[in-house]
């Protein structure tokens, strides 16, 4: 059970913090928070919120709430467990759903990433298939995750803190990157981490 009792009455901010999913699951169900006629505020509440939306039963959003919690819960998986689970005889798919630009600066041996045309061909595999999505710290896999386990899939995970986590806990080879912010343009771009951290203190790259 969560540690904030949700009711009509609380903040969207309050809900967000109590339920990591519920951007996604209420974007999902009731398209809320999905552009800016239909977005909110941190301090908005809730029961004004799904009276916007017409959305009348606000107990039904709130078992809606938990039980998506739940979900997302229940479809995490640590690195460690990954690298166990690729070494079993019933090795899950790893799929990447990360940018290309990501995947050329690293990536994980056996892994695959998501395309059009990979999507199509999960789509025909058995709804039993094991797979584990990840991305860069966890947050993306979790959508890719969840819309899988939203088409039938029963045997989906995702990989908590992404290949960052990967990298510090099973597989110091595979190299570390942040997404740093362009000074010309203000557009973010991709580094490897020594990268950002040696122009942060001041210093060339050896």
């Amino acid at each position: 059970m969560p540690a904030t009792k949700i009711t009509k009455d609380s903040t969207m901010q309050e809900v967000l913090d109590t339920y990591p999913s519920a951007q996604r699951a209420l974007f999902r169900k009731y398209h809320i928070g999905g552009c800016h006629s239909c977005g909110y505020e941190p301090n908005d509440i809730l029961g004004v919120v799904a009276g916007k939306h017409n959305i009348t039963d606000i107990n039904e959003v709130l078992t809606f709430l938990e039980e998506a919690d739940q979900t997302d819960k229940r479809i995490q998986t640590t690195p460690q467990e990954v690298a166990k689970a690729m070494k079993s005889d019933n090795q899950p798919r790893l799929i990447d759903v990360r940018t290309p630009a990501e995947w050329q600066l690293a990536k994980i041996e056996g892994a695959q990433l998501i395309t059009e045309e990979l999507h199509q061909q999960i789509m025909g595999w058995p709804k039993d298939t094991p797979m584990v999505f990840y991305c860069h710290t966890g947050q993306r896999s979790m959508d890719g995750a969840a819309y899988f386990t939203g088409h039938g899939f029963t045997n989906v995970k995702s990989m908590n803190g992404g290949i960052d986590a990967w990298s510090q806990t099973v597989d110091s080879n595979v190299p570390r990157y942040e997404v740093a912010r362009d000074m010309n343009t203000g557009r973010p771009t991709l580094q490897p981490l020594r990268s950002v951290v040696s122009q942060a203190e001041g210093c060339m790259n050896p």
